[in-house]
């Protein structure tokens, strides 16, 4: 093969392995850098044999690399961390320094690794978290606004701003023993000074030389602006022996404030994506699937040890910081796997000869499988953490240190409105609420933004509003109403079914994030299911319709229909509607029984509305499976027969009241 078409062929196959290998991770819902990996596998050296990580591939490997780092330091957020930094800065860091300590420490003194340096790097790899896939879960999961969302992404960012410390200091680790501590000192002192001289250059030179370049009108310069900078520096910092990651992270970051920053990644990041991929399918071609399966029980180890022990500080720190458990362990399970810049420090210390090639196989053995579980994990673990909830020797645990604290109430609360959820809607409604004459009750479990509500004399509860202990101090009973504005699906339906069991004839108006929560939050008791983007759609057609001469009669009217029709007459004829989302996902996070109605039973021949079971018992029937059919949400003239199974939702104590009703001998009136 002529040397100048080796270079294509070779991309070709890289990049046409990590196409197909991403697809099939996609398709079985797992992240798509597993596939990138697996197809390096399957065309390295150990599998097909078809391209090795040497020459140009190598290269292009690094530009990957760079490019990565660069779009991290364009993205990085300091709002976001300042908004946080106590968790945020605290918290992150306290969790990188445990984890390094505990996880180094403990392969030093158990003699699997035989440096410090090498312990260092290895904790280190070890301490960071995967960004990416973290973030597609909470974006999947409605999760982004919720707390423990809020601290994930903080600490994730912290961890990214840690990385670029890591790689400017690290390094100069491999000195030996009596330079080391002159060489760390240099190297920070590098660092100092290349960050000092980038902050200098990023607010004077930078968005001139930006700006100059896009007053040309041409992308394609713009473009190649871009990527000559962040190469640039890149290339500097390696001669200064910070590294090329490191540059192309500061170059990002200098960037990042310009207020071409948006268009500067949006015409970076498809480049990115490319480059990357080559990398991670590079580190596919590293991976040997026999050593690994030779190894098969020093991995497990590693990923039971590692994720059990990420999860563990994690919510140690959260927990510290004052979050409740429930808040602190659901974010330590979150973040505990091993994150794809990794792979970048495992690189770099494997150059450095402090990473043999064993260790090197078993960090990159690890870190996929922590990948490919993590997604998974994340959506169990609202299950699993009201699951350990619910045990009863745990309870008290669980509500230790959360107790909620009533400020701003001066007796019982009479006739109040409580709002549950004082983020962006929350705050909307409290506002016309007040302004109208009405007490309200806030409920919310962030500290900083209940400020307001104190300056105002505005009673609220701290805590978690699905909780009991917190709902049963908000007056439930003697309330008018109450909105549920919680950026939490499963918070949102546990909040709405614990709050009825409390106050069953409650007026409750519920958020619901997405089209399909609709019906099952109406079915488990609100008396008003609200969608902000459908409300949205309807507010612009109703002030169209009165710009186009319609009366206000006539407008309101329409707009009505379409509320009390819950939406249905607006939503575009899918059959994934029609279905309905899995049954299992709207009731998840709730304490849920399949029941099965025998002949005898006193329901039997009975319609959900003559049964009154709700009323009896304080359970919400969600589904009936008769034979082959499932009856999703059944409405109140659907009659029970025998041979049905129901899904029923209640907390254990409305279960157990359930079950006497089906087993008593009495007819149900």
């Amino acid at each position: 093969m002529a040397g100048e078409l080796k270079l294509i062929v070779e991309m070709v196959t890289v990049l046409g392995a990590a196409t197909v290998g991403g697809y099939l991770a996609n398709r079985l819902k797992q992240p798509v850098l597993l596939g990138y990996l697996l197809g390096g596998v399957l065309i390295g050296p150990t599998g097909f044999g078809l391209v090795t990580l040497e020459g140009d591939i190598e290269v292009l490997s690094e530009v990957g690399v760079a490019l990565l780092l660069f779009a991290l330091g364009v993205e990085f957020s300091l709002k976001d961390l300042l908004r946080m930094r106590k968790i945020a800065l605290g918290g992150g860091s306290l969790q990188i320094l445990l984890t390094i300590l505990l996880a180094g420490g403990l392969a030093y003194l158990t003699g699997w690794v035989t440096t410090i340096p090498t312990a260092i790097f290895l904790g280190a790899a070890l301490s960071l978290s995967s960004t990416a896939v973290v973030l597609k879960s909470l974006i999947e999961r409605n999760e982004v606004q919720t707390v423990h969302g809020q601290i994930m992404l903080a600490i994730l960012i912290v961890q990214d701003l840690g990385l670029g410390v890591m790689l400017a200091v690290f390094p100069a680790l491999t000195q030996p023993p009596d330079v080391i501590g002159s060489a760390v000192l240099v190297a920070l002192l590098k660092a100092s000074l290349f960050m000092l001289s980038a902050i200098l250059v990023g607010k004077w030179c930078i968005p001139w030389l930006i700006r100059l370049i896009a007053r040309s009108g041409s992308q394609e310069l713009f473009l190649l602006g871009i990527l000559v900078l962040c190469l640039g520096i890149a290339l500097l910092t390696s001669a200064i022996g910070l590294g090329i990651e490191m540059g192309a992270f500061v170059a990002g970051l200098m960037v990042s404030n310009v207020e071409y920053a948006d268009h500067a990644l949006d015409r970076v990041l498809p480049m990115r994506d490319v480059f990357a991929t080559l990398f991670f399918a590079s580190i596919g071609l590293l991976i040997d699937p026999k050593f690994l399966l030779e190894n098969i029980w020093v991995v497990t180890g590693l990923v039971a040890v590692t994720m059990v022990g990420k999860a563990v500080i994690a919510t140690g720190v959260v927990r510290f910081f004052g979050y409740p458990l429930k808040t602190a362990l659901t974010t330590g399970i979150g973040i505990n796997q091993i994150g794809e810049f990794s792979f970048v420090l495992a690189g770099v210390a494997q150059s450095q000869g402090l990473f043999s090639q064993r260790l090197y196989g078993l960090i990159v053995g690890t870190t996929a499988a922590t990948l490919l579980i993590t997604p998974f994990l994340l959506r169990i673990t609202p299950d699993l953490v009201n699951y350990l909830e619910q045990i009863p020797a745990l309870q008290g645990v669980f509500q230790a240190g959360r107790a909620p604290h009533l400020i701003g109430v001066e007796g019982a609360l009479q006739d109040h409105v409580v709002v549950a959820g004082y983020g962006r809607v929350g705050q909307t409604l409290v506002r016309m609420l007040y302004f109208q004459g009405h007490r309200v009750l806030v409920i919310d479990n962030n500290e900083a933004s209940l400020q307001t509500l104190r300056e105002r004399g505005i009673p609220y509860l701290f805590g978690d509003a699905s909780s009991e202990l917190v709902l049963e101090k908000a007056y439930l009973p003697q309330a008018r109403a109450m909105a549920i504005a919680l950026p939490d699906p499963v918070a949102t339906r546990l909040t709405l079914n614990r709050s009825l069991s409390i106050a069953p004839d409650l007026d409750i108006t519920v958020r619901a994030h997405v089209q399909d929560e609709i019906d099952g939050l109406y079915q488990l008791g609100a008396q008003e299911v609200v969608q902000p983007e459908f409300e949205a759609s309807l507010e612009m057609g109703a002030h169209m319709l009165l710009k186009l001469g319609d009366s206000t009669y006539s407008v309101q009217q329409v707009v009505n229909r379409y509320r009390t029709g819950r939406y249905r007459d607006i939503l575009p004829e899918r059959a994934e509607y029609w279905g309905g989302m899995d049954i299992e996902a709207a009731t998840e996070g709730l304490n849920r029984q399949w029941y099965s109605l025998e002949r005898e039973m006193p329901l039997v021949g009975l319609s959900l509305a003559q049964s009154n079971v709700r009323r009896l018992t304080g359970v919400t029937i969600m589904a009936i499976e008769r034979g082959k059919q499932l009856l999703r949400y059944p409405l109140g003239e659907t009659v029970l027969e025998s041979g049905d199974r129901l899904l029923v939702v209640g907390s254990p104590q409305e279960l157990q009241a359930f079950e006497q009703l089906l087993h008593s001998e009495n007819s149900v009136s």
